[in-house]
């Protein structure tokens, strides 16, 4: 089964007097534990799409299912039920909480979303910070670490919920060279570890060489611009 199909999918917004259409038919599938990159200019209906896979925002029309289930007809109470069981994010400017410790941001998601018990959380909290090396930090705070430790973080947070399915909206975009390549590194690891499907938005080659499918973005319309993606890691 794959994990996302679209088909014939279309959004649309008013602006003022007149209907923009952001995403125009567009027909794709997404297979379990793949790596998957949206790529194209600024405007051409990336992060739209990952916000309609994320069950952010409903589509216009066509069909769109995920996991299972056709999102298309979620409700906004069903569609945040949705998100926090099969869905993690991660974002370029990492969204950690400057309040809460590297093990709080972690945990965050088990005990605010999906509720839970303490013991539980911390052995999940606990694997998801082992696997991505930051133990010995889970007690700093945001603004105690680096750009590329913060990132660790996110990557953990997305994962910590057990989600099928993580979108990541420029996940290199602060990042340094090195740091970044690092990241990818840690995301395919974790894909493999954990058979999760990654699917960015992004610009950056880095990431577009390390996917096994390119989406292209172009005008609302998605086509296929590579089935096969090298390697930079």
């Amino acid at each position: 089964m794959t994990l996302v199909t679209a088909r014939n999918l279309r959004k649309t917004y008013d602006a003022g007097e007149i209907q923009v259409e952001a995403i125009r038919g567009a027909t794709f599938t997404i297979e379990p534990a793949s790596f998957v990159s949206f790529v194209g200019p600024s405007g051409s209906g990336k992060s739209t799409l990952l916000n309609m896979i994320g069950c952010l925002d409903p589509p216009t029309g066509g069909t769109l299912t995920v996991a299972g289930q056709d999102v298309s007809l979620l409700d906004a109470k069903e569609a945040a039920k949705f998100r926090g069981k099969h869905i993690g994010f991660i974002f370029q400017d990492f969204n950690l909480i400057p309040v809460l410790t590297v093990f709080e941001n972690i945990e965050y998601p088990l005990q605010m979303v999906q509720n839970w018990p303490a013991k539980e959380r911390q052995g999940r909290v606990g694997k998801l910070l082992a696997a991505v090396g930051m133990q010995d930090q889970a007690h700093k705070y945001p603004n105690q670490i680096s750009g590329g430790q913060k990132q660790r973080v996110a990557v953990a947070r997305a994962l910590v919920t057990q989600a099928e399915l993580v979108l990541a909206d420029e996940p290199t975009a602060n990042l340094d060279r090195d740091t970044a390549l690092r990241i990818i590194t840690l995301m395919k690891e974790m894909r493999d570890e954990f058979g999760t499907t990654f699917i960015f938005s992004t610009h950056d080659p880095k990431i577009v060489r390390n996917a096994e499918t390119v989406l292209s973005v172009e005008d609302g319309v998605v086509f296929t611009a590579s089935d096969e993606g090298g390697s930079d890691v």
